[in-house]
């Protein structure tokens, strides 16, 4: 379930999973999205919520033209997302029954769901846990999402920050994204504190928190990206694909994966 607490300047940290790894031990940060699940695994969760009932279907198709262009653009974006979150979430009694609903969709789509899970991104965890490094993950989906889907490869466990989310108008809306310098904002409230010696991610979005890494690492970027990633990170970075057939990055050495082949 998610942990939510406000952090001294009264914004909202959600966590889910725990933290085993000492304080001290080095600090490995994953992105969720396109980098250990092959996809957008709040878009796919909430695209079922919205679909389970016919009025939310239409519900959502009414607000389309209004929060729909707002999720191309970065300042906008959480209040655009926030809508088709309240959405497929009016009559729900805030987060801990959002909770509910995503442990029963997870369950539904488990085939699905594991079929996404990409191996080449899940050994690099394993090996990261299993050296007793400090692994968290830091998505822009509710934490209790990627919990719940980690928890099919036993990462149940695994610390996770995410978007925090309130009740609002009869739904549920986000209240505190996790998304680009948000992110390491609600990494730090979070207590993860310490230096990040190495980040995994997909996205520009994540350039905050990939420059702040000792040793960014991006997989799976889009294509068009690549040359962006290149310019703007260290000589050297990695840039690999851990398989997603329609992004970019290089092939990765089947023993290290965190180098190209």
């Amino acid at each position: 379930m998610t942990a939510q607490k406000t952090a001294p300047d009264g914004g909202q940290v959600a966590t889910a999973g725990g933290d085993k790894a000492g304080p001290d031990a080095p600090l490995v940060v994953f992105d969720f999205d396109h980098t250990l699940y092959d996809g957008d695994s709040g878009g796919h969760l909430f695209k079922w919520l919205v679909l389970c009932d016919w009025w939310r279907t239409v519900l959502a198709a009414l607000i389309a033209p209004v929060f729909g262009p707002m999720i191309a653009f970065l300042p906008t974006r959480r209040v655009g997302i926030s809508g088709f979150v309240w959405a497929g979430t009016v009559g729900l009694r805030g987060p801990k029954a959002l909770d509910a609903r995503i442990d029963r969709y997870v369950a539904l789509h488990e085939d699905e769901i594991r079929g996404r899970l990409l191996p080449l991104a899940l050994e690099v965890l394993a090996r990261h846990r299993e050296a007793g490094d400090r692994v968290v993950v830091a998505t822009g989906a509710p934490p209790e999402l990627a919990r719940a889907i980690l928890a099919f490869v036993a990462h149940q466990d695994l610390p996770v920050v995410g978007t925090a989310v309130g009740p609002r108008l009869g739904g549920i809306v986000a209240v505190r994204h996790c998304h680009f310098r948000m992110k390491m904002t609600m990494l730090r409230e979070a207590g993860f504190t310490g230096p990040v010696v190495r980040a995994y991610s997909d996205s520009s979005a994540d350039l905050p928190l990939l420059m702040e890494a000792a040793e960014p690492v991006v997989v799976n970027p889009k294509a068009e990206r690549v040359d962006m990633f290149r310019e703007v990170l260290p000589a050297g970075t990695p840039i690999l694909n851990w398989g997603c057939p329609d992004r970019g990055g290089a092939a990765a050495d089947p023993v290290d994966p965190t180098r190209t082949a």
